[in-house]
C-alpha cells in the first residue's frame, strides 16, 4: 500500500512566521501522522546556522529524524543542464547527493531544463536530450554509488508535458533515473493529470500529491495569490482533494501501474498549512484506502 510523505516545502509558511523551524518539522510530521518526510535544497540552505557548515546541519538534521523515528524519502534539488556548463552541474548535483546521503534521503530529485534563458534562442525539447541525458546520466551513477535513486519531476514549465518528460526517461533509460509525479505539475502545462499520471504511471519512483484550483485564461483575472499556466490559465495552489486536480483518479492510475511507493503532500496553497496537511492528509488517506479495493487489472501501457 501507498505511504504518505510530506514536503518540507508545505511548512515554508510556518517558517517564514517563525512558528517553526525546519529542525521542528521533522517531529511536527511524524505528530500529524506522516509516514516520511522530504527535504527541499532551499530549506535546508536558507536556515543553516551560520556557525554551521551544509554538512555540519545536515548531520544535525539527521540526528533529529533519527530521535523522531521518520523515514527520509528524498532530497529535492533544482538544476538547469539547459543553460548552464553540464559538468559545473554535475560536479554541484554530486555535492548534492553526499548532502542526501548525510540527510538518509533514499531519492535525490533535480531539475533538468527551465527553458531558454531570457535573450536566448528558443530550442525544441528533443533537440536537448543528448544534453540534458549527458548531466543525468553522470549524476545517476554516483548516486547509485551511494545507494540513492534519482529522478526527475515533471516541472519547470519546459520540462513539464507528460510526453516530453516520458521522452528524458526512455532517452536515459538508466535503472536508477525515474519519474518524480507530480499530479498538480501537469496543470502548469495545461494537461489533464489523469491522462498524464497515467503515462508517467510506469516510471514512477516517488510521487507529489499536489492540488490546484483552476481559472480558465478567458475568464476574469481572480487576482492575489493565483499564477499563470503556459497557456494562460489561472492556477492556485489548495488543500489536496478540495482543488480541481482528480487527485483519486491519479492514484488509481499509479496503483494500476504497480506504484506502491511513498506519495509526498506538496502544500503550497494560501490556506494555514497545518490545517492544509491535516485535511490534505485525511483525504489522502481515504483516496488510498478507495483505491486498495479496486480489484487490479493487467493493463498494457
Amino acid at each position: 500500500m501507498m505511504k504518505v510523505a510530506v514536503s518540507s516545502y508545505s511548512f515554508s509558511q510556518a517558517y517564514r512566521d517563525g512558528r517553526l523551524t525546519l529542525k521542528d518539522s521533522i517531529a511536527k510530521a511524524k505528530e500529524m501522522g506522516f509516514d516520511g518526510f522530504e527535504f527541499v535544497d532551499f530549506n535546508v540552505t536558507s536556515t543553516k546556522p551560520e556557525n554551521m557548515t551544509l554538512e555540519e546541519y545536515a548531520r544535525d538534521l539527521r540526528a533529529e529524524v533519527d530521535r523522531v523515528g521518520i523515514h527520509v524519502t528524498n532530497f529535492t534539488v533544482g538544476a538547469d543542464f539547459q543553460n548552464k556548463d553540464v559538468d559545473e552541474e554535475v560536479a554541484r548535483l554530486k555535492g548534492c547527493v553526499d548532502i542526501a546521503e548525510i540527510l538518509g534521503a533514499t531519492g535525490m530529485r533535480h531539475d533538468v531544463a527551465h527553458g531558454a534563458a531570457p535573450g536566448k534562442p528558443y530550442q525544441s525539447f528533443d533537440s536537448l536530450l543528448p544534453r540534458l541525458a549527458c548531466g543525468i546520466k553522470q549524476v545517476t551513477e554516483y548516486a547509485a554509488s551511494k545507494g540513492i535513486k534519482t529522478m526527475s519531476e515533471n516541472h519547470g514549465f519546459f520540462a513539464q508535458d507528460a510526453l516530453r518528460v516520458e521522452k528524458l526517461m526512455n532517452y536515459v533509460n538508466d535503472p536508477n533515473y525515474g519519474w518524480l509525479v507530480d499530479m498538480g505539475n501537469f496543470t502548469c502545462a495545461d494537461e489533464d493529470p489523469a491522462i498524464s499520471v497515467g503515462i508517467a504511471a510506469p516510471y514512477a519512483v516517488y510521487v507529489h500529491a499536489k492540488d490546484f484550483i483552476i481559472k480558465p485564461a478567458d475568464g476574469p483575472n481572480p487576482g492575489r495569490f493565483f499564477f499563470r499556466s503556459r497557456s494562460g490559465s489561472y492556477l492556485r495552489g489548495t488543500i489536496v482533494g478540495q482543488g480541481d486536480v482528480p487527485v483519486k483518479h491519479c492514484l488509481a492510475a499509479l496503483r494500476n501501474a504497480g506504484y506502491d511507493g511513498y506519495v509526498a503532500i506538496e502544500f503550497e496553497g494560501m490556506e494555514d498549512c497545518f490545517l492544509a496537511l491535516e485535511a490534505g492528509l485525511e483525504n489522502l488517506r481515504r483516496y488510498i484506502n478507495e483505491i486498495e479495493e479496486i480489484p487490479l487489472k493487467k493493463i498494457n501501457f
